[in-house]
């Protein structure tokens, strides 16, 4: 049997889970004590050990903006000698967030994706092309660590160069991608412009998606161009990057792995714990890192904690799919408004290709929330009168959806900026 997967974890009972994580929790609070930055922010915490799970709450929040703060060595538990990896997020101001990994972190990194992968029927006869960038991201990392892990062939190409995936794809029958969602879409249509069909023509059968927000009318979109199962992973560098939680075959929430994270679920604004169920920001504490453990990390994704038994037998609760970022809610004219409604309405209209920009403007003292959008190539050459129509359609809809007027503007697919990396939806240009 592989070393990765443990059935006596994945399938524990929920009693030993919790006694599990109860010592794991402990273990990690002594820990963190080494750490400057804890050192002193748990100077008045008297407790010498926490005699249940609830006791967490008694433990204060961890920011993105601690781990800023505590740049560059702040929050490391270890001699520097024992560290041997750095890996940091995209900050683009100010100091980034950096996370440091023993040889004990790494290795443990490597099996938590392979169980992940695993999980979703990736297998050791499986070709692995992983199209994500490596260095300073984790993303690229994790799932190569977890490919290698199950003894799969892994292609590290990383990400851009079309025509070179598409070669490789082809060329080596690769079984399994890893691969930004909205770059899985602009890929679909290189793969056609090079004469080939992605369902008769490749081999593909499994995609992994993530590392940027997306809809679950995305993810049906990919599995429909290329006839595979595309599975969701949720993770953060904060963490360890991917692997904190991923779906099983059913595909109904991803499975956190709480043998190694203790989730919870808060109300953004009161701070109050909530009960499974209940939708809030997701709060994580790491359970087995040595270099750099975080307790109670905001990671200000919303969503909530799904507890009812999956039908895949693992007793590890589901996230639900990420509803938003607390952070990156807009405001038009007082009215609160998440990119991800916009991409879930327009993503549901036959018409619209797979690209579209949001752009806010201040136009006499008023904000005015202009939305480009590509559409399909058929819809494009069609009349006015029917492009009219679209569009008035996409107001209409959009106006439903979020509770204010847009101005909407209808491009040619493949028309609007595109990069190889994590795709910018949202500028807002009222400040300029």
């Amino acid at each position: 049997m592989n070393d990765f997967w443990e059935k006596e974890i994945e399938f524990i009972n929920i009693n030993d889970k919790k006694r599990l994580q109860l010592e794991r929790l402990n273990q990690t609070f002594e820990r963190a004590k080494e750490a400057n930055f804890y050192k002193k922010r748990f100077a008045n915490i008297k407790k010498e050990g926490l005699k249940s799970l609830d006791d967490i709450k008694d433990l204060p929040f961890t920011t993105k903006q601690d781990l800023r703060d505590g740049f560059p060595y702040e929050f490391l538990t270890v001699p520097l000698s024992d560290v041997v990896r750095l890996q940091s997020s995209s900050g683009t101001t100010g100091n980034p967030v950096v996370i440091f990994h023993t040889q004990g972190d790494i290795d443990r990194w490597a099996n938590l994706m392979a169980r992940c992968m695993y999980m979703a029927g990736m297998r050791k006869s499986d070709i692995f092309q992983n199209i994500m960038g490596y260095g300073l991201f984790t993303g690229g990392f994790g799932f190569h660590y977890g490919a290698e892990k199950i003894g799969a062939m892994v292609i590290p190409i990383g990400t851009g160069n079309s025509q070179r995936q598409v070669w490789f794809l082809e060329k080596f029958k690769t079984s399994v991608m890893h691969i930004l969602p909205s770059y899985a879409l602009r890929l679909h249509a290189h793969i056609l412009e090079e004469g080939l069909d992605p369902k008769k023509d490749l081999s593909l059968k499994i995609g992994f998606i993530g590392a940027e927000p997306h809809t679950d009318e995305i993810r049906r979109k990919i599995e429909d161009l290329y006839g595979i199962k595309a599975f969701n992973s949720y993770g953060l560098s904060e963490m360890n990057g991917p692997g904190v939680a991923f779906e099983c075959q059913y595909q109904d929430g991803t499975h956190v792995w709480e043998d190694s994270f203790y989730p919870e679920i808060i109300n953004p604004d009161t701070l109050e714990v909530l009960p499974d169920g209940e939708v809030g920001e997701l709060v994580l504490t790491t359970l087995t890192r040595e270099a750099m453990p975080v307790i109670r990390y905001r990671t200000r994704d919303l969503t909530r904690i799904i507890s009812e038994p999956c039908k895949c037998g693992r007793t590890h609760r589901r996230l639900d799919r990420i509803k938003a970022r607390s952070d990156d809610m807009i405001i038009i004219n007082g009215v609160n408004i998440f990119p991800m409604q916009i991409e879930e309405t327009l993503m549901r209209i036959k018409e619209i290709g797979h690209n579209y920009r949001i752009d806010i403007e201040k136009d006499n003292y008023m904000d005015k929330l202009h939305i480009s959008v590509e559409i399909n190539k058929e819809s494009f050459t069609g009349s006015i009168a029917q492009l009219e129509s679209i569009k008035k359609n996409v107001g209409e809809r959009l106006k439903n959806e979020l509770g204010v007027s847009s101005i909407i503007k209808l491009v040619e697919s493949g028309t609007l900026p595109q990069n190889e990396g994590k795709i910018k939806r949202v500028f807002d240009n009222r400040d300029k």
